[in-house]
Order: structure tokens, then sequence, then C-alpha cells
């Protein structure tokens, strides 16, 4: 690759893209090259040359246009002075967001500090999450950051001693479990032998010189055993098969020594023969065939068909006692397992036209290998509870796009619905996880695939915000719910406060009530600001009720005359009403609507027993004002309001023993008169109606009384009589 120029490698993997994904390639290293050639990488190459080094890794990965795009670029945002402004306005959004990813990769820096030096967890924290979530949200962010730390360690040898170390053991620790994870053994085994050369020299060059003493007789071993199995083969009726032999890597040779702590005359598999068939059944014939042929070990034999390693792979191993009675060991699979072998995780994922097809399955698959990576390095060094916390403490889940998200630990749906969009969570009114209907309680996991149902109709619960049920465990949802009910609350009060001032009135018997006298003597600004202050709670209806009073009970601004005494009888004589413009008359409360102070009233002068008081909503008063509305005169309640009035009201409840005891206990308690009393049972429906008349001195003893009788257990309904009559 050092020998090609970009031209010279563009014109080499020309044929192998369609035009469209050729022509992305090429404007990325267009793009490339205007950022500057000069600026150089730690390994003294110009950045351009390593970038397209990174890129033809990746071409040999078969991976998509877009991922070569991002490797090709990403030098150039880091050293090249190009921005994802930039990479976004030219090239569009997916190359953009994968060098965004490989940026948060930078966390895998300090995961290795962490791990290796026991520097401050909670400091690198963060970036170590980034890192965590840009790997699982893409696993091609990994796959660029593999093979250009492979790029990296390949042109090492000219590094200072103490930096090839360095780099070396973060292979060790870092990227070769990773490209292990994902099952890409060609970067793993280069990865593995290269960091091997510069952290133990003299082991490997011992190794690699014992192998190339060797390797004139092994080679001539090998080609008599591929065609003795041929010979054994060709009697099967398996066609397209292939047998190639190849020497094992050095540091695999090493790690079998050390394991078996035996020098390496006593490692037999130094070589080893594959065998690839276009079936699984195939494998097992090959295999019948083999050890029918050649004595196997059976300590030796594994079956990695019927149980795959944690990273896919799948093979047969088998060591046989082979021509000339030497042990060799033979790999037996499928072309595809071995295109798996090779390319790994990526031969798993497909890429169409920048847009990632990966499901769920896949990333969920994913994520676990990563979870399982990062606790396997802080195994090794005895870090893993410093890795853990960062599980321990968050929650990784999907969207059903297979985006991921990360919550606190103990989030919920609703949680997860109001970091995905404020207006899905508004509208949330059930869950679905890994397709299962849920609770909205539910707690989610680490891996769980979450869909939020929503309805146009549905809103907020006040229940949400009671951290005992537990709805949400995020201060991020938590502040998003009451920003909606301090948003919506001001409507809502208005129509809470209508409702309740409507059923006051309603319940007290009056027609209506100009609501502006109250707002003018409440000091509010407008009717709105008076009923959301009355629905909200910090307005109470006793003192709309007071307010009012206040201005009915105005004098007349006319010639007022007291009213005289006459010989009516005392419950019907009133003494404090102010009659305009007339003198002493006989005054009465008309008995059909029974005023009470604070309720707008009117006079009618009748024939002989002086003026009749009716409340303004009366019907019988409104009939004869048709008919002698000469004989209407205006009166309005006086000062002197102690005087007590007759009202009827009726009690519905159920029937129980001492409900009228308790009923006129409140009364007594309250010193109102009970003037009249009767009692209605129905056996069959367990109710009871109670038609009461007491003497009350205005409107708002009258609220507060019915009121207190309410809240008595069994009543179902009170209210004014004359009010139902009407």
């Amino acid at each position: 690759m050092e020998n090609l120029t970009p031209n010279t490698w563009l014109q080499k993997i020309h044929a192998e893209f369609p035009p469209a994904d050729y022509e992305t390639i090429k404007q990325a290293v267009l793009l490339a090259k205007l950022a500057g050639e000069n600026n150089s990488a730690i390994t003294d190459h110009s950045f351009l040359n390593q970038s397209l080094a990174t890129a033809e890794i990746l071409h040999q990965l078969n991976l998509d246009s877009t991922t070569i795009a991002a490797a090709i670029l990403y030098g150039s945002v880091q050293y090249g002075g190009l921005t994802i402004e930039d990479i976004t306005e030219h090239l569009g959004p997916q190359v953009a967001k994968l060098i965004h990813g490989i940026q948060q990769m930078a966390g895998i820096s300090e995961f290795y500090q962490v791990i290796s030096s026991g520097s401050n967890y909670h400091h690198n924290i963060n970036n170590i999450k980034k890192m965590f979530l840009a790997m699982v949200d893409d696993i091609r962010v990994v796959l660029i950051k593999l093979a250009e730390h492979l790029c990296i360690l390949r042109s090492a040898s000219i590094l200072p001693e103490k930096i090839k170390k360095q780099l070396a053991a973060e292979t060790m620790a870092i990227y070769a479990p990773l490209a292990n994870r994902l099952g890409i053994s060609q970067i793993k085994w280069e990865l593995e032998d290269l960091a091997f050369l510069y952290l133990e020299p003299e082991k490997y060059q011992k190794i690699a010189l014992t192998l190339e003493q060797r390797f004139p007789e092994c080679n001539q071993y090998i080609k008599e055993a591929i065609a003795s199995l041929q010979t054994l083969l060709s009697k099967t009726q398996i066609k397209d098969i292939l047998i190639t032999g190849r020497a094992k890597h050095i540091y695999s040779i090493y790690r079998k020594m050390e394991r078996k702590k035996v020098g390496l005359e006593g490692i037999y598999d130094v070589s080893a023969i594959r065998i690839f068939v276009p079936t699984i059944a195939d494998c097992y014939t090959v295999l019948s065939h083999v050890h029918a042929a050649w004595q196997y070990i059976p300590n030796e034999f594994d079956d990695y068909i019927v149980a795959p390693k944690s990273n896919r792979y799948r093979s047969i191993h088998t060591a046989v006692y082979g021509p000339k009675n030497r042990i060799i060991e033979i790999q037996i699979r499928t072309h595809d397992m071995h295109r798996e072998a090779e390319l790994g995780i990526a031969a798993h994922w497909v890429y169409k036209e920048g847009k990632q097809e990966a499901n769920y399955s896949a990333k969920l698959a994913w994520l676990r290998q990563i979870i399982d990576w990062q606790q396997e390095v802080a195994q090794s060094e005895k870090k893993l509870l410093d890795i853990q916390q960062i599980f321990n403490e968050h929650v990784y889940v999907f969207t059903t796009q297979s985006d991921i998200l990360e919550l606190p630990k103990g989030a919920t749906p609703v949680d997860f619905a109001y970091r995905v969009h404020s207006e899905l969570g508004h509208h949330c009114c059930g869950a679905k996880i890994n397709n299962n209907m849920v609770p909205l309680t539910y707690i989610l996991k680490t891996g769980d695939r979450v869909e939020i149902l929503t309805s146009r109709d549905a809103s907020p619960s006040r229940d949400w915000l009671i951290p005992s049920l537990g709805y949400l465990s995020t201060s991020h949802a938590r502040s998003k719910v009451l920003h909606w009910f301090k948003k919506q609350s001001q409507e809502y009060n208005i129509i809470q406060g209508q409702e309740l001032l409507n059923k006051e009135i309603q319940r007290l018997g009056l027609n209506k009530i100009d609501l502006k006298i109250a707002v003018n003597k409440l000091n509010f600004k407008t009717s709105d600001d008076l009923l959301a202050a009355l629905g909200g709670g910090s307005l109470k209806l006793s003192g709309i009720l007071n307010s009012l009073n206040i201005e009915l009970e105005k004098p007349a601004s006319e010639i007022t005359t007291e009213i005289v005494p006459t010989k009516l009888t005392k419950k019907n004589y009133t003494s404090d009403i102010n009659i305009q413009g007339v003198g002493n008359l006989l005054v009465h409360t008309a008995n059909c609507c029974k005023p009470i102070p604070g309720e707008e009233i009117i006079g009618y002068i009748t024939q002989g027993r002086g003026i009749s008081i009716h409340r303004t909503d009366c019907i019988n008063a409104l009939h004869i004002k048709k008919l002698y509305s000469e004989r209407f005169i205006t009166v309005a309640w006086g000062k002197n309001t102690e005087k007590k009035y007759p009202v009827d009201i009726d009690i519905i409840a159920f029937d129980r023993q001492e409900l009228v005891r308790d009923i006129t206990n409140i009364l007594a308690d309250e010193k109102i008169a009970v003037t009249g009393l009767e009692l209605v049972t129905n056996k069959k429906e367990n109710t009871a109606k109670i038609k009461m008349t007491i003497e009350i001195s205005g409107i708002n003893p009258l609220s507060s009384i019915l009121n207190k009788i309410s809240k008595l257990p069994n009543i179902l309904e009170i209210y004014r009589t004359d009010l139902r009559s009407t």
C-alpha cells in the first residue's frame, strides 16, 4: 500500500464498486488531498497515506463506500483542518456521523488508562461511555478504529522504543481482544504478532527463526497430507472441496507453549490444514472419512459448529495421526463459515447505499459482545469493579430503529419516551418491551428494545409525579412533565374554576353573578385570572362570594326608607331591606323563592299585603312582571344582615342509622335552626331523601353548611330545593 499513490489506489478499486459508491470514495480522496498532504501523523507518514492504508484494510473486509470514505477523511478532520460540517456538506450526514463516532472512540485511551494505570475512573467515565455508545450504535466505527490502529502498528518500527511498547501493550490489552470479539481473525492475528514483536522481540525472533528453519520440511509435509486428503475425499460425492495449509501465527504458538509449558519442539501443530466444503452436512461427512482413515486424538477434538464460540466462530477442529504417523491439526468448515471467520462480525452486517441494515438482534448480540469485551479486559487487569460501574449505573436500550440510548439504572418506558422526544412522552399511553406489553412502571434492562405506544388524546398524568408510584426515575423526564402541567395549568385551571363556580351557583340556587365585581374587589386583572386562581386552589369560593356580598349589600344611592314592623309573623317580616323612592311599607319575603341576603332581589307591590321580596330569577316574579311591570320596584339588602331567613334544602343519601342525627348535629354546632324536616326512605334502593327548612343569614353561611353536610358518610347529593323546582 505504501507504494500506491491516491490515484493508483483509486484505479485499483474502481471496478469493485458501483459508480455511485466509487464516486463517494473518490470525492473523499479529493477532499482529503485538499485538506493538506504535508501534515504528519505520529508515524511520520502523511495522514492521507495512513488514511488510504486504513481504507484498504476496510476494503479487504468488504465494507461499504460510506465506511471507506469516513476512514479516508477522519485524519483530515483530526489533523487537516476539516470540520464535521464540511464533511456533511460534501459527503452527507452518514459519513459525518461515522467520523463523529470515531472521534468518540478516543475514549478507548481513557479505558486503557483506567485498567492499566489505575487512573481516576470517575474522571474518565464520560469518555468511556461515549466510546461505548459509539461502538454499539454503529459497528463500522469500531472496524475503522481497529484498521487505523493496525496501520499505526505496522509502521511503528521506526518509533522510539518506549512508544512502541506503549502501543503494543495497548494492543494486547484492548485492540486484540476487541478484534477477537468481532471475530476478525485476520486482524486479530496480525495485531497480536506485531504487539508481541515489540513487547518481546527476543522471544518473537527465536520462534520466527525456528519456524523459518523448519519451513521447508513442514511445507513438504503439508503438501503430502493435502494430497492424501484429496485422494481420500475424492471418494465422496462432495463437490467444490477446497483444501489448504497454513502456518500458525507466532503469538498463538507462543501462547500454546506457555499454556503447555513446553518448548517449540513440543508443539506439533505449528501448521494446520483447512478443508472447506459447501454445507454443514458435508463437514461431518469429511470428518467421518478423516477419522476413519487416521486415528484422532480425543482431547484435541472441538466442535464449534454445534457450540460456536462467543464471537460466532464456527468450525470443526480435530488432531489426527496423519501420514508418517505425525500429528497434524485439521479444521473443517463451510465456505461461508470461513468467510465469517476471516471477516468476523462485518460479514453479518450488510450496508446498502450508506444505510445500515443491521437489525435489532444483530445489534443486541454486538452489545453483549462489547460488554463481555470490556469486562474481559478489565478482569485481566483486575479492574473489573471499576468497569462494571458503567453497567451498574446505567442501562443501554434500543429504539425501534435499533438506535441505542443510555439511561440511568431504574429508568422506565416513560423516562425513555421523554429522552427520545418531549412529544413522545406527552402522548405516551403504553409500552412494549421486546414486542411484549409492559406497564409504564417497568424497569428497563440493558438490551431491551423499547416501543412507545401513543395516542393523540393521551397526556401526562399527575400520578407520574408521585415517586412512590414509580413512573419516573430521571430528573429530565420529571422536568418535562412539570413543564407540561405548568403550560397546561392556566387553561386547565380556568376550566376547573368555571366548573367549581357553576356548581356552587347551581347548588345555592343563584341565577348568575357578575364576575367583574369580584375581579375588581379581589384585584385580579381579568375574569380568567380569577377563575384560574379558583381552579388552582389559591382562591376559595368563599372569597368570591364574600366579595359579591359586599357589592350586593351596597346601599341604594337614592332615597331609602326604613322598613317598619308589621303584623306579619316574625318569620316573614324584615327590617333590613332598602327600598328606593317609597316610604314605610309592609315588607315580607316571598315563599315561592325565599330570597336570602347575598342574592339579587326585586320588590313587588301587592294589593293590601305590602311589598313582596323576590329573587330576580324567581319564575313567579318574572311571570307577574310581564303583566304588571309598573308594580316592581328596586330594592337591596341593607347593612343589617343578622336576621335569619328560611331556606328549603333537599338531601339524598344512602340510608344508615343516625344519618339525621349527624346532619342536625352539624346544624346545631353552627347555631342554625331547623324549622321543618321530612324523611322519606326507599327500602328497595336503600336510599333516604330528607327535606329540611333551615333559617340562614345569607349565601355564604348557606354555602358553608351545604359543604359540611356533603362531607358526611353516605351523602350523595345536597342542594337548595327551590333551585330544582325552578
